[in-house]
């Protein structure tokens, strides 16, 4: 009888604890959704336009778009280069990543696009808000790339 009553303490010490936790876990969720909806920094639409990318492929801006690292691509949320897409996107910096090139490029706090004049054969932008990628490399870029 002793074991029942000592098995039965525990199980019900292990429900309050766990219950402790869960209430712990959902405070704090519900407290994310708040947080992340105050207006901290503003956001600005930015446009990337990769369609001219012969052959379609995929590409990303990493921490926020689907990466294209993927065992399967045909099957990644990965966008791709046949489609436009908008982002909102905070000043600060990024980069564009495709399977054959990348580049750094920046979210000016007035919200339009800056990056460096020696990708200006291969992007179109700077002070808009539409990133437009024309080449799939750099090539014949001749110089040293200053980025």
């Amino acid at each position: 009888m002793v074991d029942f009553i000592r098995d039965r303490y525990r199980a019900i010490r292990l429900q309050i604890v766990l219950a402790s936790v869960l209430a712990a876990v959902a405070g704090i969720v519900a407290a994310l959704p708040a947080a992340a909806s105050r207006p901290s920094d503003p956001s600005y639409p930015i446009t990337i336009d990769a369609t001219a990318l012969v052959s379609p492929s995929w590409w990303q801006v990493p921490g926020v778009t689907p990466s294209i690292w993927t065992l399967d691509p045909e099957t990644s949320d990965a966008y791709r280069t046949t489609e436009v897409r908008e982002l909102r996107l905070q000043p600060g910096n990024y980069k564009f990543v495709s399977f054959t090139f990348d580049f750094p490029f920046a979210v000016s706090e007035a919200g339009t696009i800056e990056f460096s004049t020696s990708l200006d054969q291969c992007v179109e932008g700077r002070g808009k808000h539409k990133l437009v990628i024309k080449c799939k490399r750099t090539y014949p870029h001749g110089g040293r790339p200053d980025y």
